[in-house]
């Protein structure tokens, strides 16, 4: 067997062996998931999240995708804790304190403080019988099935238990409060994720910006808007404020003979397609890609259908979205 082969069947045994322990994690979830995710429910406060060493790189984790998905969370380092950050914790929190043997010494003062101070302490251990768990409301257990080294030595299936323990505490939390996605983006509104979830009203031009013009507003007058709000098309708003149309380069084509002489009303194209303000501004891209326009004027239905703004797909480009 090559070197490249026996490092191949390394990786394929780390990963088999932290799905099939996956497996085992789910099968054995039982009514005290339930507990814990009824907990942090009823808190008032903040959810606080501890542990040291590798569990607490996957508590860093946990609280920011517990932070992001509409659980207010925060992290804090045991060691820390011991020397002023005790005071970061109130009444009202919940305390999900982390430890794969549940014998952490650093987390010691922690649990101490919940329990003079009444907070709530979820535990998330593999241990039953440690200090942690003894002293936890609720409990969390990961199965003890040792690790990828086989030795017992080297975290991976303990702590990638503990990411999915945490992982399905975020995520039905996030569900039970139909946290959607428009949520979501108000966490993550930076980066690709962001562009994403971005809606139409955060990307679209408004006010002055925008192209509009009534319905007896002379086609020598609408030529003149088409050309300064440089989008190439004007909206063509009805006596109710409401849009009724929308001049396009090829409705100027179509009537070209005795252009100037006619009104505005003349040469729209009669209820063009549209998008509301709160649309994702991936569902905007979708239309135009579907009927091959170029941009969207955004029009709430709530508002007696007027004209609030206008999208178009080099904003969506320039955003990230395609």
């Amino acid at each position: 067997m090559t070197d490249t082969e026996k490092l191949l069947v390394t990786a394929r045994q780390v990963i088999t062996d932290e799905a099939r322990a996956l497996d085992t994690l789910a099968e054995g979830l039982d009514e005290r998931f339930a507990e814990a995710v009824q907990l942090i429910l009823q808190a008032k406060g903040r959810i606080i999240v501890s542990g040291i060493g590798k569990s607490g790189h996957i508590g860093h984790k946990i609280a920011a995708t517990l932070a992001s998905t509409g659980t207010p969370a925060y992290f804090v380092h045991p060691a820390e804790a011991s020397h002023g950050d005790l005071g970061m914790l109130s009444e009202g929190d919940v305390v999900l304190a982390i430890s794969n043997s549940g014998e952490a010494p650093e987390l010691a003062n922690l649990l101490v403080f919940t329990r003079r101070f009444g907070i709530p302490l979820i535990g998330l251990s593999s241990k039953m019988d440690s200090t942690l768990m003894k002293q936890a409301d609720v409990h969390l257990q990961i199965p003890s099935l040792g690790e990828a080294c086989g030795f017992g030595m080297v975290p991976s299936i303990s702590t990638t238990l503990t990411l999915a323990m945490g992982d399905a505490l975020a995520i039905a939390l996030m569900k039970h409060r139909d946290f959607r996605p428009e949520n979501f983006r108000d966490f993550h509104p930076g980066g690709k994720l962001g562009a994403q979830l971005s809606k139409v009203r955060d990307l679209m031009h408004a006010g002055d910006a925008l192209p509009l013009v009534t319905e007896d507003t002379p086609m020598s007058d609408a030529l003149i808007e088409i050309s300064q709000k440089g989008f190439g098309v004007a909206g063509v708003a009805a006596a109710d404020g409401s849009l009724a149309g929308i001049i396009t380069d090829g409705d100027l084509r179509r009537h070209m003979d005795g252009l100037l002489d006619k009104s505005s009303a003349e040469v729209m194209t009669a209820n063009p397609a549209s998008i509301a303000p709160g649309a994702m501004a991936q569902e905007a891209v979708a239309v135009m890609n579907q009927r091959k326009i170029t941009c969207l004027f955004v029009v709430d239905p709530d508002n007696g259908g007027k004209a609030e703004g206008l999208l178009h797909i080099h904003d969506c480009l320039r955003a990230g979205l395609g």
